[in-house]
Order: structure tokens, then sequence, then C-alpha cells
């Protein structure tokens, strides 16, 4: 009889254990789906490198096929995405919390990414990198000209052109438009100019930039155009090509201007009141449907992946030599990710909301994976905003407003990496920089990594500014390009990282003000968003003993009914 007990109550012990595991399992499937892709891409990747003869581009190309239809699909759902969320968002605030949770996000971009431009400085200065290892060149089989389009990311209409074989590369400053000039003043005015789109539909694929033009004729009283020669000692100088701005449009979506323009919209729809409901009501069912949407597309996410990975180890011409020439430079650049990652972010979490920054970090791994899987801040943002909702039940408002704004504007990885490249750059060359040009380096990378596009290797365009603020020719980034494409993956991760403690931090000192719009057009009144109770990750221990007294008080309650 006792052991048929004993069995009884071991069996249901059993059965609620391995339960427990299937829902774990369950609720952390595409994680775990996520990281057997990433390993199989690596292994596929370093399994196709062996075949004999070499994959060519278009082999290539059919390989990463399946990783650009995931690239696409996340891109396509940016542009609802950043409308809907911030206008609905910001919509279902008063303009008082709307304009206290902006300003304590932007104060947190901008502490953080401040914060990762000393690190990277410190680092690279106290350690000397560039004057370790060989001295890295572009790889001598490469018979063409290494053209890197900037069309695709956020900066000017231009490109790079890099003759193989020469230290650093020697820059060809071709007779056309294509050059690679930099006017670092015409480069800010551009993010001033896209701010304010002329054009909502345009800005969904145009943006305006600023082109240096070589003017290599004068004219004369009739228009004519006709060369212009010198005949003093100073020759070289008098016929040094001089370049006028031409402020034009180019491909890429103006992803600031759909920031600036939502933010603007949402706040305006909030004063109206009753009036502005249906809209608010409207632009929160857009948001509710691109989050479906999103929920689709991460389902595949994982075959997309896989064969994003392996098509770039194959595309890699040689890897051994490669992290020989650069191995100090890169392993610089990993420290201080790691460091600004896992100890800056962290501190800075756990200061303002004296909670453990590492429980709150385990829950994002999702995010993270992404993020060094397609190397986009903005294609990993529906997949950021779903996770910080229903894994750690941040209030959308805040999420709606805090990820398309971070992922537009705090890029810590970044401007971490471009502080160490420039100074690394300036260690090559054997440079003296003073303490001055290191001032310049800082402010300058923190104003670049801010304009900085959610794409990929956007970080390649804004560095350019930086270069050019100290002096240094804009063809030198060809020292680091051979690694820039796995260094991306790693400060993308950085910057979405630095959205989402972002979103907890404000999360956090915004709770009075939110607890305060609940009847606010398009507020959120449900449980979801009563944090403090379902989520102890975000809440203090007065919550906790609040929540622990009512529920004995009502069980004290029940049991005093029972009895009468």
């Amino acid at each position: 009889m006792d052991l048929k007990r004993k069995a009884s109550m071991v069996t249901p012990f059993s059965t609620r254990k391995g339960q427990k595991v299937l829902t774990m399992l369950k609720k952390n499937l595409l994680v775990l789906l996520l990281i057997v892709a990433l390993a199989l891409g690596l292994g596929l990747g370093a399994g196709l490198r062996t075949r004999e003869p070499r994959f060519s581009k278009r082999e290539i190309m059919y390989l990463r096929f399946p990783g650009d239809i995931l690239m696409n699909m996340l891109t396509f759902l940016i542009v609802p995405l950043v409308i809907s969320s911030l206008v609905s968002g910001l919509a279902s605030l008063d303009t008082r919390t709307s304009g206290r949770i902006g300003l304590r996000a932007i104060v947190y971009y901008l502490t953080t990414t401040l914060m990762a431009v000393v690190l990277g400085i410190v680092l690279t200065v106290k350690e000397s990198v560039g004057e370790y290892g060989p001295r890295p060149t572009l790889q001598i089989e490469t018979k063409q000209s290494f053209i890197c389009v900037v069309d695709d990311y956020n900066s000017l209409s231009t490109a790079v052109s890099i003759q193989p074989g020469i230290r650093g590369g020697k820059s060809e400053v071709p007779t056309d438009t294509t050059s690679r000039v930099v006017n670092t003043a015409d480069t800010f005015l551009d993010l001033i100019r896209q701010s304010f789109p002329d054009n909502l539909v345009e800005m969904c694929f145009k943006k305006p930039v600023t082109l240096q033009i070589p003017r290599n004729s004068s004219s004369d009283e009739n228009g004519t155009l006709s060369p212009t020669t010198s005949n003093d000692k100073n020759s070289d100088a008098a016929n040094q090509t001089i370049y006028d701005p031409l402020v034009t449009k180019v491909d890429g979506m103006n992803v600031l201007g759909m920031v600036v323009f939502s933010i603007i919209f949402g706040i305006v729809v909030g004063r109206m009141g009753d009036r502005g409901r249906p809209i608010a009501e409207l632009f929160a069912s857009l948001c509710e449907a691109t989050m479906q949407l999103v929920n689709l597309v991460i389902w595949y996410s994982p075959v997309g992946i896989m064969f994003l990975i392996s098509a770039k180890v194959v595309e890699i011409d040689d890897l051994d030599r490669t992290f020989r020439q650069l191995g100090y430079y890169f392993l610089t650049v990993m420290a201080g990710l790691a460091l600004h990652a896992f100890v800056t972010l962290p501190l800075v979490y756990f200061l303002v909301v004296r909670r453990n920054p590492f429980r709150y970090l385990v829950r994002l791994v999702e995010p993270l994976l992404t993020a060094l899987a397609t190397s986009s801040s903005s294609a990993t943002m529906p997949v950021t905003m779903r996770c910080l909702e229903e894994n750690l039940g941040i209030d959308k408002r805040v999420v709606k407003f805090v990820i398309p704004v971070g992922a537009t504007v705090n890029m810590d990885g970044t401007a971490l990496y471009e502080a160490v490249a420039v100074l690394f750059i300036g260690q090559m060359r054997g440079a003296d920089l003073n303490f001055g040009n290191i001032v310049t380096i800082s402010l300058t990378a923190t104003a670049a990594a801010i304009g900085a596009a959610g794409v990929p290797q956007a970080g390649l365009v804004t560095m350019v500014i930086v270069l050019s603020a100290v002096g240094f020719p804009s063809d030198d980034v060809a020292l680091i390009l051979a690694v820039d494409w796995l260094l991306d993956r790693f400060r993308t991760a950085v910057n979405v990282l630095g959205d989402m403690f972002g979103a907890g931090i404000v999360h956090h000192l915004s709770k009075r003000d939110l607890e305060t719009n609940h009847d606010v057009p398009g507020g959120s009144g449900d449980s979801s968003h009563d944090v403090s109770e379902s989520h102890p990750l975000l809440s203090d221990g007065s919550d906790r003993r609040r929540y622990r007294s009512s529920e004995e008080s009502n069980t004290a309650v029940g049991e005093h009914q029972s009895e009468i």
C-alpha cells in the first residue's frame, strides 16, 4: 500500500517537471533555433570554403538568396512600424509626459554614446594598437579597385576608389561626381535637412545629401567654360581642385525624417483630445497589425540567418592573413565592445533601476542574435520591440518611442568603433595626435554615430567624417575594410543592446508619468502594462511588498467569509 502511494506521489512530480521543461523549450524555441542557425551557417560556410574551384560571385549570390529574402521582409516592415509606433505611442501620452520621456531617452543616448567613445579612446591610446603587427594592406590578388558605394547607406552619393597593393590604398579623384570628397559641415547640415523632409512619400525611398562637385574650369563673362591655368611658382597650389556643393537627392530611406515627422505628428494628435482619438486608434491598429506580421516573419529568420552567415564566410578571401595584419585592431575593438556591453551598460542600468541587469539581459537574447546575423539595427527593430513587450512587459508606449528613435540615433557600438579605427589609422601613419585631436575625435565620433543609418556597414561612411575632422585622407578606410564585415555585426549587437537597456531605464523613470495617462486616447489601460506585478525584474521591493500584503489580506478575508 505504501509503495503504491509513493508511486502515485512520484509520477505527478515527474510529470510536472517534464511539463516545465516542455514549456521552457516552447517559450525559448525561437532562440534555440537562432543559435542552431548561427552554428549551421558557420559550419556550412567553412565546409563550402574547401571547395575547388572557389565559389564565384554568382554562386555566392545564390547561396545568400534566402538571407536576402529575410532582409527584404524585415526592411519592408520598417516604414509602417516606425511611423505607426511613434504616432500611436506619443498620441497616447500628454505633452508633458512625452516631453519627459523624450528628454530621458535623449540624455541616456548621448551619455552612453559618449561613454563608448571615451572607452574606445582609452583602450587605443593605452595599448597603441597601431604600432603592433605587420602593416595591413589590401590583397594584391584583387586586381580591380574596391568601390565602397555609399548610396545605400547614410551619407554623400560618392564612392571610395582604392588601389590594391598600396599601403592604405591610393585615393583616385576622378573628374566626375563619384569622387570621395567630404565636407564635415555639409554632412551635418544634411542631417538637419533629412530631419525635415519636403515630401512624405519621397522620404520612404530618397533623402537629401550634399555632393562636392569639382570646379575644374572657370567661366568668362559670356558663361563659356575655359580651363584655369597659372604661371606663378605655386602652380600646384593654384591648380588645386576647388569643389562646389550641390544639394541633391539620392536613393535611400530617410529614417531620420520619418522619426521627426512621426514624433511631431503624434504629439499633435495627442493634444487634440477626443478629436484625435480616431487617428490614434488607426495608428494603434496599424502598429498592432505590423507586429502580427513581425511574428510571422520572425519564424523564417533562422533559415535566412543560416544562409546569410554561410555566404559571408564563403566570401572571405584570406582569413588567416587578414587577422594577422589586423589582429590587434580587431581585439581592441572587440574588447571595447565587450566592456561597454557587459560592464558600462549594465552598470548604468543597475545604478538607475537597482535591479540585476543580467537577469534583464538574458530575456533579450533573440534580438541580439538577430542583430549579429543581419548586421542591421533597423532590421532588428521589429524583433526588439516584440521581445521587450512580450518577454519583459515594458509599457508599449515606451517601447514605441524609445526603440524607433534609438535605432536611428543611438549607436554606441558604432561610436566606439569609429574612435578606435581613427586612432588606429593615426598610429599606423605615425601621426602625433594631441589632446585637441582626441577631443575632436570624441565629439565628431559621437555626432557621426547619431547620423549613421541602421544598415550594414554604415559606420564606414560616417567614419570618413571623423577622418576628415582630424585631417586624415578618407581612403585610409581601406586599412580596416578586411575585418569590418565581422566587427559590424558585433557593434550592431551593442547598438541594439543599448536601445534595450534604454527602454528599461526610461520605463523605470517614467512609471508615475505613465500611470496618469491611462485615460488618454490611445493609452493602454490593460493588465499587460502592470509590469510591477507581472515582471519583478522591472519592479522595486516596495511593489512586491504591497502586492504580497494585498494578497495576504485577500486570503484572510476569504477565510473569514468561509467561516461565516
